[in-house]
Parts: C-alpha cells; structure tokens; sequence
C-alpha cells in the first residue's frame, strides 16, 4: 500500500467534504448530538466509538485530527486524548493486570516512571527498567508474565535510541505489546509501525501541535488495539480531547514539515557549536557523530528534531545556574516542541547525581540560530 505524503495527509486528507465548502475545518463544539430515528439513536448506544453520541467519546473536529494522526504515522486508527501522560497510561494500562510485567527503558520520562514504578504497583503490575541500547540486557528483563515494551526513542535528557526493528521482533515472538514515544522524532522523522512497533504514543501539546497554546496526547495502532483503548481506558476514565483543542492541533499540524526542518537545522548547528565550546564536556544530540547511537539514528530516522542535552565541563550547580540565569533568548521553562527556545537544567527539577549536575537540555526553537548561538556563548561565559 502506498502511503500518502504528510504534505497530503496535513493539508488534504478527510477535508474534500468541509461543511459549507470551508478552507479551515469548522470546530463542532458541542457536547451533545441528536437522532433522527429511534433506530439511529440505538446503533450509537450501541457503538459509540464509531458514532457521534455524546463529545465525551467522539466528535467529528476531534474525529478529522484522528484520521491524520493516524495516517502521518502509518497506523490504522488514532485515538486523541487530554495530554501525553494520557497517551502514555491509556496504552500501557490496555493491556496490564494484576500479576503482568512490564518492560521499561530506565531513562524515560519521568511521568512514565512514576506510573510504571509508583502507581501500577499499587494493583500489582511489576516493571522492570532497562539499559535500552543493551538489546541483551532488554531481553534478559524479559518474564513470562511481561505483557508491554514501553520504549522511548530517544531518551528523555540522554538521547539514547533503541533498536526499534530488533524490540519489536523479540516482543512479537512472545506476544508482547511495544509501544514506544515518539514524540522527539514526531512522524516526519520516524514512523515506528514501519519497524513493527504495536503502538505509538506522543505528547501532541509538543511538536504536533507546535505553538505551546495546548495540551494533547494521541495513541496511534491497529484498529484492534485502539478499539479495545477506546471502550476500556478512554470511556472509563474520561480523558476527553475537546473540539477547539483539537482544533487548534489541525491548526498547528498545517505547518508541522517545516517547521520541523527549521528545528532540524538549528538544532545541529546548535549543537556543532556546543561540541567544539572549550567550556562543554559533552553533546547529547543523535544526529552528531559523536553520539553513540548516531548510526542507528541514521538507519532509523530521517532527521533530528530541536531537543538537545550538553554537559558543562566541571560542572557544578553554582555554574549550571549561572548559565540559566544568564540566557536570554531560551527561556527557563519546561515541556518543548513549541516555536520558542527553552532551557531545562537537569539539576533544577530533581536531586541529581554527579554526572548529571552539569546536564543541561536545550530547546531550539524557531528562531535565528546565530543568534541563539550569541546567547550560548554569553551564558557560558557568565557561568565560569
């Protein structure tokens, strides 16, 4: 089957039969829809994940983004909800119960270690957190009782890749689910289902939606997968996307292709700058040389998104703060995937161990590299 282009699928696909022949998607923000006939009315009670009953399960502005999420990634079916964590608990908790394992690489996001290390064991799910680039190591954590891979390609703040293909071979000749965040690749540069991933899950309030003015998360998979996602965790724990939010998101994705190869490109230059500064140790960038898993990243991917992680050589906290206080064009926040640059310092959010004191993540955003690369170079001066 040949796929359509993103290009097609972000600014043409479900949209030939706009209401009253409109450019832009009309939002339908209402909560409620009507019947014409009793039958009509009992068919949706009967399925109301594929009719429009009631906006908490389905809504055709919320229906339109699903359609192109779920062709931008190569999926049969989407399934939208309130925010990434959302995305990420929804796909895993699907398919767990009580006595299950799961798999999980060790430096995912933090929301995602806290459901698997903290919350599911309250009804008796174990995880086990792994090396993900030891494929080895990954496979030995492997139980009989393992029904999930959670995967995040790359890691939060370290950037190491899993070998997509290799996990989802060694899980489908045990029947395990994969799923894996593929929010920093965003499907322009990766589509994971290619690889044999079961399911693919991303914050949308990042990259998909690209002007950090909403919070979104999406399941991407088999119609099976997202049917049974549907009538157990969305249905039951009302993790409702609303219309405007969902529009906005179609309002963000218009503009996804470039603006992600503005992010590409800034962030290398970024990030070749970084790598020969006398004041940094280290780059943490896939698509540099230097990066440990830059071969599979090439065989992987077809580009690198704007997130990025550098080490301040002898770093300590009094330096690392010194650079955040003195930046002025990133701004101190958290989250990324928008059009504005960010700075996150590892050590401003948790207790950090010594080799990740001087960690730093940076966001480069839309604007000028050059001068976002004036900006580094004043902070790191100031942090001396």
């Amino acid at each position: 089957m040949i796929q359509p282009s993103p290009s097609y699928i972000l600014t043409h696909l479900g949209e030939d039969d706009a209401a009253d022949a409109a450019v832009s998607p009309p939002i339908y923000q209402t909560s409620n829809f009507c019947f014409g006939s009793f039958a009509e009315f009992r068919a949706a009670l009967a399925d109301e994940g594929h009719h429009r009953l009631y906006t908490r399960g389905n809504n055709p502005t919320v229906t339109l983004a699903e359609e192109k999420l779920a062709a931008l990634e190569h999926g049969e079916r989407a399934k939208l909800v309130g925010s990434g964590v959302a995305a990420i608990s929804h796909s895993i908790m699907a398919f767990v119960r009580s006595g299950d394992h799961v798999v999980c690489v060790d430096d995912a996001y933090s929301w995602t270690r806290t459901l698997l290390g903290g919350y599911l064991p309250r009804f008796g799910v174990e995880t086990s957190f792994v090396d993900g680039a030891d494929r080895a190591g990954l496979e030995q954590a492997i139980r009989p009782t393992t029904k999930v891979i959670y995967l995040e390609s790359p890691t939060s703040f370290t950037f190491r890749l899993q070998d997509l293909a290799a996990v989802a071979g060694i899980a489908a000749a045990r029947g395990i689910r994969t799923i894996v965040d593929n929010t920093w690749a965003t499907p322009i540069f990766c589509n994971p289902i290619d690889f044999g991933v079961d399911l693919v899950v991303h914050s949308a309030s990042k990259y998909l939606g690209g002007h950090s003015d909403l919070v979104a998360g999406v399941i991407v998979g088999s119609a099976a997968d997202i049917d049974r996602i549907q009538q157990q965790e969305f249905m039951q724990l009302g993790t409702v996307a609303d219309p405007f939010m969902a529009w906005l998101l179609l309002r963000g994705m218009r503009t996804l292709q470039p603006r992600m190869a503005a992010h590409r490109t800034g962030a290398l230059a970024v990030a070749r700058h970084l790598e020969a500064h006398p004041a940094v140790e280290s780059v943490l960038y896939p698509m540099l040389e230097s990066h440990p898993d830059h071969e599979l990243a090439l065989r992987q991917m077809r580009g690198g998104s704007g997130l990025l992680s550098f080490r301040l050589k002898g770093g300590d906290i009094g330096k690392v703060e010194r650079l955040t206080d003195a930046l002025r064009l990133f701004k101190r926040a958290v989250s990324w995937g928008g059009y504005e640059s960010l700075v996150f310092p590892y050590a401003a959010g948790r207790a950090a161990s010594a080799d990740r004191v001087g960690l730093v993540r940076l966001h480069v955003g839309l604007e000028d590299s050059d001068e976002l690369i004036v900006d580094l170079d004043r902070a790191l001066a100031a942090a001396r």
